[in-house]
């Protein structure tokens, strides 16, 4: 059995942050606290050491995208930043949207 664990990996990282996020929206907008209410009813402010655990799974998931959008690997292979060979190059004097265009 063949196991892409690198898109596993890039799956449950971008699950957990999506979660984070969302549990940031609801702290800013409404002073609910998701996670701490999943781990027990906790009230807000208070941690257990489930949610002291899913509060770092979520820092180590935003630390590792921080670490795939600064490598250029990273850039290359999540968004496919390549400049094809056969594509003009854009300059400064024609500005990005002319190398676009074509000729009628």
């Amino acid at each position: 059995m063949n196991v892409n664990w690198k898109r596993i990996l890039d799956i449950f990282v971008a699950t957990l942050l999506v979660a984070g996020g969302l549990n940031w929206g609801l702290i800013g907008l409404f002073r609910v606290d998701l996670v701490a209410a999943i781990c027990g009813g906790l009230p807000f402010g208070e941690t257990s050491v489930l949610s002291r655990l899913i509060y770092s799974l979520i820092g180590l998931a935003a630390g590792y995208s921080v670490y795939q959008v600064v490598s250029l690997k990273g850039l290359e292979q999540h968004w496919r930043f390549r400049r094809r060979k056969d594509a003009p190059a854009v300059t400064a004097e024609h500005g990005a949207g002319a190398a676009s265009k074509t000729e009628a």
